[in-house]
């Protein structure tokens, strides 16, 4: 394992991953987008379920390749639940390590996330971000609420299951962002925090309350992650192969009838929650684990088919974007037809962005032009 946890091993995992993300995206995702017009329900299911697909196979060279280990106690999401996901962001990429939950306890492909607006300009992975119609906010409240509004406006016109990911403390912790979380903390007289943030809960607020009026949330998932052994901060620390040797997940499952009614109700919900994710920090980094709560993942034995299942579907996504990864820029170099279409396809998705704002509009102003009743 000593070269995949080295610069070698981080830069090959970050080469793969950009380039089956770009190139999915270019030849597995893009052709499926005349669909859009003919049946948009057919064509988010296709579109979601490639997308997952992809994230699958990251997910593959995580575990099986890299040797992160993953351990799951406390809830599982029951099939086609909708949900609204609020997890602690210990790092920059606790997304990515996310879908090791998911793909075990909930539905990879139903997942979006909530995202800072300058992780689309990311050559390639930013097209496919935008095809899997995610939300990028930009931190001005009068913007973010009408992007809200019209995604999930969207996702609920065609009747989508969502598994919405949202991270109440807006970034990921590091010693700078503590420091402005303790000076906020001092300036409201609140308790300082050694492993969260204090959340910020309008955006929180906002969403659940719409989701909550619009009968399209069935339960609230708080989710805690942990790195007992390392952990990766950055997109820098992925390159120099600085993986974790394990990742935690805790989660707790908050049925709807139990969810507070008001605004402030659920602001100071969610102000709670945070303070118990403190505590429940501090004694994970003591002990190294969470406690021994109906442990789903990393303890016991689980459905010897159901693992059997998985760890073929992800064996399977390793040779199919190994293949798309090698076998693209081949028939680019030796194919005209290939090159013209690749050149067509680039052209496509930046002129999109000019005059729509990203994929995820297009298809939206498509779909609200031609079919939105």
């Amino acid at each position: 394992m000593t070269w995949r946890r080295s610069t070698l091993g981080g830069v090959l995992f970050v080469a793969l991953a950009c380039l089956s993300y770009l190139l999915g995206t270019m030849y597995v995702v893009t052709p499926w987008f005349p669909l859009m017009l003919v049946r948009p329900v057919w064509y988010r299911w296709v579109v979601d379920h490639l997308v997952a697909w992809y994230w699958m196979f990251l997910v593959a060279l995580l575990e099986m390749v890299y040797g992160i280990k993953v351990r799951i106690t406390g809830d599982s999401i029951n099939p086609g639940e909708r949900t609204l996901l609020i997890m602690n962001h210990r790092t920059r990429l606790d997304w990515m390590f996310l879908w090791m939950y998911l793909i075990r306890r909930g539905q990879l492909s139903k997942e979006k996330i909530i995202l800072k607006n300058e992780l689309r300009k990311i050559p390639g992975a930013g097209w496919g971000l935008e095809t899997a119609c995610f939300l990028f906010i930009t931190r001005r409240w009068e913007e973010d609420e009408k992007i809200m509004k019209k995604i999930l406006d969207y996702l609920s016109s065609i009747g989508h299951r969502t598994q919405l990911l949202l991270f109440p403390e807006g970034t990921d912790f590091t010693e700078r962002t503590r420091q402005r979380s303790d000076a906020y903390a001092e300036k409201n007289d609140l308790p300082k925090y050694d492993y969260v943030l204090h959340p910020r809960t309008k955006g929180f607020v906002y969403i659940a309350e719409k989701l909550i009026k619009e009968h399209n949330l069935d339960a609230i998932h708080d989710i805690t992650v942990g790195y007992p052994d390392g952990k990766t901060q950055t997109e820098a620390d992925l390159l120099a192969g600085r993986f974790p040797e394990e990742v935690h997940f805790h989660v707790r499952r908050h049925p709807l009838n139990t969810l507070p009614t008001t605004s402030g109700q659920l602001e100071q919900w969610c102000t709670t929650l945070w303070a118990q994710k403190e505590l429940q920090l501090k004694d994970f980094y003591q002990k190294k684990r969470f406690p021994d709560t109906n442990v789903l993942e990393g303890g016991k034995p689980g459905d010897p088919l159901q693992e059997l299942r998985m760890k073929v579907v992800l064996w399977l996504s390793i040779p199919f974007f190994v293949t798309v990864i090698l076998g693209v820029p081949y028939l680019m170099v030796t194919s005209t037809y290939f090159f013209i279409s690749a050149v067509l396809i680039c052209a496509f998705y930046i002129a999109q962005r000019a005059v729509y704002g990203g994929a995820e509009h297009f298809q939206i102003d498509l779909y609200n032009t031609f079919h939105r009743k």
